[in-house]
């Protein structure tokens, strides 16, 4: 696998949907594209705030076929991957790399909160041997009771598949934590949207922010 060079900004945006709470692929594919005619670095469909805990996997395997066509490699096409089991995240992130998607974004299972972190290693593990996509790890203890401390980022350093961080822990020392443990071994990015000038400060590649709802037209667009 060729190490992608994942930096800059990154929206985790919002799934757009019907008042009946179907898919509206139309509009979903609109905010990528206002996205990304803003200047977008790469976009995170189905975060954890885009609806990845409520829709079927059908859909959600459906929205990301969409997306990866609308987007046509212009930018990286990275989806969430929060499923509540090994198996089950190992399945989509599977059908993540048919469909042809850049990446993923890996989180621990959201149901389960874990105090032994070997087990959040393994789902890690586990879950990225499963294909050739390059993976960003999200860490988010504050939201999912998993805490991927500095120390543990470096027993995750030999899986080559690991190649970016989304450190969301809401402490901007764990960049300097980072720096000291790790080093330039993955692109770190923060994703707390207000610790982002601190983070930048501290030294990092890129900032996950969370992606508002955008019409297709650029002047309507978030500035990236």
């Amino acid at each position: 696998m060729k190490k992608p060079h994942w930096q800059g900004v990154f929206p985790a945006i919002t799934t757009q949907l019907h008042k009946d709470g179907s898919l509206d692929i139309d509009a979903t594919a609109a905010h990528a594209d206002a996205l990304i005619q803003s200047g977008v670095s790469g976009i995170v469909f189905l975060g954890s705030l885009g609806e990845n805990q409520t829709l079927t996997g059908e859909e959600k395997r459906t929205l990301m076929g969409e997306m990866v066509k609308t987007v046509f490699g212009r930018v990286p096409v990275l989806s969430g991957v929060a499923e509540s089991s090994v198996a089950e995240a190992v399945r989509y992130a599977r059908d993540l790399e048919t469909l042809g998607a850049d990446g993923y974004m890996l989180m621990p299972p959201m149901i389960y909160k874990s105090p032994d972190p070997r087990e959040s290693l393994y789902h890690f593990k586990t879950v990225a041997r499963s294909t050739g996509l390059p993976v960003m790890i999200y860490n988010n203890p504050i939201s999912y009771g998993h805490d991927i401390t500095p120390e543990l980022f470096a027993e995750l350093a030999s899986e080559k598949n690991f190649v970016a961080l989304k450190e969301s822990s809401g402490n901007p020392r764990r960049i300097t934590d980072l720096h000291r443990v790790v080093g330039d071994r993955y692109a770190l990015f923060t994703g707390v949207d207000d610790l982002a000038l601190e983070s930048a400060i501290l030294g990092i590649d890129g900032w996950v922010v969370v992606g508002r709802e955008a019409t297709a037209t650029q002047t309507e667009a978030p500035n990236a």
